[in-house]
């Protein structure tokens, strides 16, 4: 198993966390079992693409909520890291109230 869980959506509540705000929150580890996604489609050519985080953070953002942790942005990161046999991956952690 890659991830905790698939989700379709963001259950939790908006943030309106800007990217130069998602800048100011330091990455750390995250392991890729903790996270549930947000999105269940794959885009294979972004997958694949080498260069995908070029106009984007380098850093996947993930919300916690509720105690979970859900993968925002940064699911192809997530899948390229777990391809490579990697459990973990540097990730944004913004914590919401609940």
């Amino acid at each position: 198993m890659i991830f905790k869980r698939v989700g379709d959506g963001r259950p939790y509540p908006e943030h309106g966390t800007t990217s130069q705000a998602w800048s100011t929150v330091p990455p750390r580890q995250v392991r890729l079992d903790h996270l549930v996604t947000t999105k269940d489609t794959l885009r294979l050519n972004s997958l694949l693409d080498e260069d995908s985080t070029f106009y984007g953070d380098l850093f996947a953002h993930v919300v916690k909520w509720q105690g979970e942790l859900y993968l925002e942005d940064g699911l192809h990161r997530a899948l390229r890291a777990a391809l490579q046999q990697r459990h973990v991956v540097h990730a944004r952690v913004l914590e919401l109230g609940d």
